[in-house]
């Protein structure tokens, strides 16, 4: 089994997640190795893995590639020759006995992924209006429950099934984000089966750099947009995409108006609650409406350094 975590220029994460996940492998039977792809093109995490007490421990790859779905990609190339690859972000910390609970989950029935849950964690105090909107709160469900969508934050897969599906990561959506939404839709629409386990948690480190109101309507408008784009993927007949545009365009402005009139009735009404969630609703109706239409936010653009003189 192949245990990867993505990173791209978080060192202090890193450096607190290996010791983590290493422990973990030690609590499985399986053979598992760590395995980090450093989506940095300076490759600013080789020195800091190779300066781990032990560092044949884990396993470093550079994937100067711009975006995470090239990081993904690359993890599921360095697994060609394991069965399981466990994909975990490097701002999450698991729970202690985190992969034995994704392991028993697969072993009843060996389904394509099993997914977990995560848990929001905060660096500073919130702000009441992220608070009331409750931003970073996601969904928990009985394990064993069938999904049809996830991300790779908490994520197995099964790579006999993956490669029988012929899934990859899409790297168009390297730089908006997206890409893993994509893959596991594709992997159910393929005939895959995805399956909850709600005991094994990783708690999201949320920085005060994300815990403010222009981030998270920014994410939620992501969301909308790579929403529309992933619907529209893979429909190919002129007939096809102007049903499913008409469909996008359907939901985006209910989702828009609805939102708009439910911000305002908060605002009238004195419920900060209802105006904040009205506002993400209506700001993720327009990115679903700017999606549908051809338009790529992309939320992890990269700005290139400026040259020294």
């Amino acid at each position: 089994m192949l245990l990867a975590v993505l990173t791209y220029r978080r060192p202090a994460d890193l450096r607190e997640v290996l010791p983590l996940l290493l422990a973990q492998t030690h609590r499985v039977d399986a053979s598992t190795e760590v395995l980090v792809v450093d989506n940095d093109p300076d490759a600013s995490a080789r020195d800091l893995v190779r300066g781990l007490a032990d560092p044949g421990a884990v396993r470093y790859v550079h994937e100067p590639a711009p975006g995470i779905a090239a990081a993904r990609n690359r993890a599921l190339a360095e697994a060609a020759g394991f069965d399981l690859l466990v994909f975990i972000d490097d701002d999450e910390r698991p729970v202690e006995d985190w992969l034995v609970l994704l392991l028993a989950t697969y072993t009843i029935d060996r389904p394509t992924a099993v997914v977990g849950p995560v848990v929001s964690r905060y660096e500073g105090d919130l702000d009441p209006w992220i608070r009331a909107g409750r931003f970073f709160e996601r969904r928990r469900l009985a394990t064993g429950t069938v999904v049809d969508v996830a991300a790779t934050n908490n994520l197995l897969l099964d790579l006999a099934q993956v490669r029988a599906l012929g899934v990859e990561f899409d790297e168009r959506f390297g730089l908006s984000g997206g890409s893993d939404t994509l893959f596991t839709r594709q992997v159910v629409a393929r005939g895959g089966r995805m399956v909850w386990c709600d005991e094994a948690v990783v708690w999201d480190i949320v920085p005060t750099s994300r815990s403010t109101r222009q981030w998270v309507l920014r994410r939620a408008f992501r969301s909308g947009n790579g929403h529309s784009r992933d619907a529209l993927d893979g429909v190919r007949s002129p007939v096809g995409r102007l049903r499913v545009r008409a469909r996008l365009t359907a939901q985006g402005a209910v989702r828009f108006g609805g939102g708009s009139v439910r911000c305002v009735a908060g605002a009238l009404t004195g419920s900060l609650g209802g105006r904040v969630r009205g506002l993400r609703t209506a700001a993720r109706g327009a990115g679903m409406l700017s999606g549908a239409y051809g338009y790529v936010y992309s939320e992890y653009k990269r700005t290139p350094p400026v040259p020294a003189k």
